[in-house]
This record gives structure tokens, sequence and C-alpha cells, in this order.
């Protein structure tokens, strides 16, 4: 299994601690023919890029994907900000983004006080080892689901990461929408027996670095541990072994 593309990557826009450049250029001595620059979207208290710093982002990508000829994607990890499946990338920013990530993070302003606990009350019973209640679960999903739904999104991130949907659910949705699932080499996210049971719904995957550092750029050790474990059969997964995949956000774009 070899990478084709690593559609998650951070940078100092949020947190990450390599440039666009060094990402470009790490992706490059791996042979790498894509990447993804995707921030913490504008909702993100602590890490969030600001929308007044993405024409610089954008002159970033392009710069680098000048310099180094790999294609550098302007992209985002957009916030997943309550039941609703309300993001916080909006129609009026699409112009400048090329990929569409989301997922769902602790830190972020939420659509209603209530949704909170999708974010925060899961990553304190994730910490405090308590199970989450079917009310929690049934919030997370529909979370999930109606962002899919109702955003044109690329990927959904880290399902499940310090937080509790129903999975199989989620990648029905995603399935039924053109929107991949990311299966995560930083974060473990679904057991063995969740990427599983997701993988028998036919969902497409991408599989990810969500690199905070150019050295893990590419690094792919911990996912493909698990895919091999599970036996995820490696034609579900889209930007391996030469492929690329075709992405909902581009297609959407050509037509509004």
């Amino acid at each position: 299994m070899f990478l084709t593309a690593d559609y998650h990557t951070h940078t100092p826009y949020s947190h990450g601690k390599g440039t666009v450049l060094e990402n470009a250029q790490r992706a490059a001595a791996l042979g790498i023919k894509q990447i993804g620059i995707t921030d913490h979207g504008f909702s993100h208290i602590a890490f969030g890029i600001r929308r007044k710093q993405v024409p610089s982002l954008v002159r970033d990508c392009r710069e680098a994907e000048e310099a180094t000829g790999v294609k550098v994607l302007v992209g985002i990890e957009s916030n997943i900000c309550g039941a609703s499946g309300l993001c916080d990338l909006t129609p009026s920013d699409y112009e400048n983004f090329d990929l569409y990530l989301a997922g769902i993070h602790v830190y972020v302003h939420y659509d209603r006080a209530r949704d909170r606990k999708i974010g925060m009350g899961a990553m304190l019973r994730t910490k405090l080892h308590i199970k989450p209640s079917k009310s929690l679960i049934r919030e997370t999903t529909k979370a999930y689901c109606n962002a899919v739904q109702r955003n044109p999104l690329d990927v959904v991130t880290h399902l499940n990461f310090q937080c509790f949907a129903g999975a199989v659910e989620v990648a029905e949705c995603c399935r039924d929408h053109g929107t991949y699932l990311e299966i995560s080499a930083k974060k473990d996210h679904l057991s063995d027996e969740e990427l599983a049971a997701v993988a028998a719904t036919g969902v497409r995957f991408l599989v990810n670095s969500d690199a905070h550092s150019v050295d893990r750029v590419g690094d792919l050790a911990r996912a493909q541990a698990q895919i091999e474990r599970v036996g995820i059969p490696l034609e579900q997964i889209d930007n391996i072994d030469g492929r690329l995949p075709t992405f909902r956000f581009a297609e959407y774009k050509k037509h509004h």
C-alpha cells in the first residue's frame, strides 16, 4: 500500500508546525502527488484559521504547488457545530477553497448551548470512562448525518474521536451522499469491530496522516496496521496505490 495523496495536514494557520511549503516539500520527497492543507475551521476557539488569513493561505498553497510540482489543495477541517449539521465553512467562503473536510472537535463555538454535549461533554465522558447515553449517541449521529446532508463535504474526519455516534449510520449517510470517511493515522477513533462494520456498508475511505508536523506528512503506520488487522479491502480506499478520489465539493462548485 503506497500513498497517492495525503488530504489532511495542518500548518501554523492552525496549530501545525510545518509551513505549507514544508508540508508540500515533504510530500514531494515521498512521491505523494497531492496534498491537502486543512487547518481547523473558523469557529475553533483555540486553533481555528481566521477569515482574514485566507488570502495568505491561498497564496501559500499556489506558490508551494509551483515550487514542488505537488498538487496543493486549499482545504479546511471545518467544525461540525451542532446537531443541526451546521459547519463553519459557509457558501460565501467556498470560492477560496478546493477541499472540504469536517469533523467534531471540542473547543468550538457551538450552534446552541445544548450542542456542547456532543463535543465537550463527550470528551469528558471519554476521559472519565463514562458510558454515553442513548440520547448523546442519537444527537451526535444526527450532527454527523445532518452535516453530510446539509453541506458538500468531501471527507468526515476521525469519526468518533472523543465523541459517540452510530458509526454504521454515519457511514451509510456518507455512502449515499458521496462523502468519504477518513481512516486517521494520527488518532485511534474507531475500534476494529466498528471499522469492520463501517466497511461492510460499502462506504469509500481515504487514509490520511492528519499531520501536525512535517515529519508526519504521509505517515500511515497506525492506520495501515489497523487496515491490515481488520482486512479492509484496499480497493475501498481511494487515495492509495495510484488512485485519486472524485471529490463532492469540486463537483458541487461546478454547478453552483
